[in-house]
């Protein structure tokens, strides 16, 4: 299960914390969620600190939202290697 929660400022800037597991089913969800906010002239950051598992399926929307200018912060030091592995620039937690 995923659960994505919002924490919004007052201008551009909206981050999505994903807590749970990151699986097929779910990376449609979040894929419809970003592309919504970039629509709407957000800049969109994902924080993962609260991400316990990635699918493989899960891993490759992460990497193709990267890619399309989706931030990505909070990482465990698994997740971030998985993550670089797949060429995405990521900020560790300690």
């Amino acid at each position: 299960m995923l659960r994505i929660q919002r924490d919004e400022d007052e201008g551009d800037h909206v981050t999505l914390i994903l807590q749970g597991r990151l699986v097929t089913g779910w990376t449609d969800l979040l894929e419809r969620e970003c592309g919504e906010l970039r629509r709407a002239g957000r800049r969109v950051v994902l924080d993962l600190s609260e991400l316990v598992f990635i699918g493989p399926t899960g891993l490759e929307t992460l990497a193709r939202l990267a890619r399309s200018g989706v931030g990505i912060v909070g990482c465990s030091p698994l997740i971030a290697a998985m993550l670089e592995q797949e060429g995405v620039a990521v900020t560790r937690t300690n």
